[in-house]
């Protein structure tokens, strides 16, 4: 099996969780290939003691890999989507921080629920993403115009709300006067969302949130809708350019600018292990059950 392990941040728990992965992947005898910016961080910290293959463009995962490791957190795991793409390679997110809903084999069940990747013990969880498309695009976001979170507009240098117009499949839903908009996947519904006063969605369900942030108007509630839906966003501000945010990815667009958002027409496949399911997660990070009367 043929495996890419990638992370962004070198923690003092990064040694111990490396230790493990690499001890499950060599007694299988795993090819390994690190992203080559988490290599240099590892090999400077004297993590590694044999020479890897690396890699470093999403173009170099076409040569039949057969898994990806993220090292890290939720927000690793949303750069290793823009590294796998549309290759369907499957994502198994190994969790170096906080609980997380994306992340969530913990260090101390590596030597436990790793090794299952091996005999297929697992479930495939495949993510809607959503797309960006604006006149300028190929200037600003060239080929990483999709989201697995969310696609967020809000406003840049200024104080004041801004006006989105937004519309579905081409009928007018509303003009929100707010801070921003955020509209999110099922997987990005338990992120800014959440934070924002959105619904949890289950990660399979066929819908997309749309979710004011600080509306002006206190009836401007989040609205789910069906995913096969294409949103129309016209942003209007006292400023010249608003903030448009894909995941972590951020640019400046002019105000008056038509964004058009729908899903992409393929998905990340996330590896789910029985041990560790979404509902077992949420749970978890929202303490359910911690007040005894539950």
């Amino acid at each position: 099996m043929k495996i890419a392990v990638y992370g962004q941040y070198y923690k003092e728990n990064t040694e111990a969780i490396i230790v493990a992965v690499l001890k499950v992947l060599r007694q299988h005898n795993a090819e390994i290939a690190f992203e080559t910016k988490f290599y240099t961080t590892l090999t400077e910290n004297n993590l590694l003691n044999t020479v890897f293959p690396t890699f470093s463009s999403h173009k170099e995962l076409e040569s039949g890999f057969d898994m990806f490791i993220s090292i890290g957190g939720d927000g690793t795991m949303l750069r290793a989507a823009t590294l796998v793409r549309d290759k369907n390679i499957p994502i198994v997110g190994i969790n170096a921080g906080r609980l997380g809903f994306l992340a969530t084999v913990q260090e101390e069940n590596i030597a436990d629920l790793l090794p299952l990747i091996f005999t297929k013990e697992y479930n495939i969880s495949s993510r809607t993403l959503l797309s960006l498309d604006y006149e300028g695009k190929e200037k600003d976001l060239k080929d990483l115009d999709y989201a697995l979170n969310e696609v967020t507009v809000s406003r840049k240098d200024t104080t004041s709300m801004i006006t989105i117009e937004t519309r579905l499949n081409g009928d007018y839903l509303n003009s929100y006067w707010a801070d921003g908009l955020i509209i999110s996947t099922p997987t990005g519904s338990t992120g800014y969302s959440l934070s924002c006063g959105g619904p949890i969605l289950t990660p399979d369900a066929d819908t997309i949130v749309i979710t004011p942030i600080a509306p002006h108007n206190l009836n401007a509630r989040p609205l789910v809708i069906p995913n096969d839906t294409e949103i129309e966003l016209i942003v209007s501000s006292r400023e010249e350019q608003h903030l448009v945010s894909l995941d972590s990815r951020i640019t400046s667009i002019d105000v008056e600018t038509r964004l058009r958002i729908k899903k992409t027409d393929f998905k990340i496949n996330l590896v789910e292990f029985q041990q560790e399911k979404f509902l077992d997660t949420l749970r978890k990070k929202l303490l359910w059950g911690e007040d005894k009367r539950n």
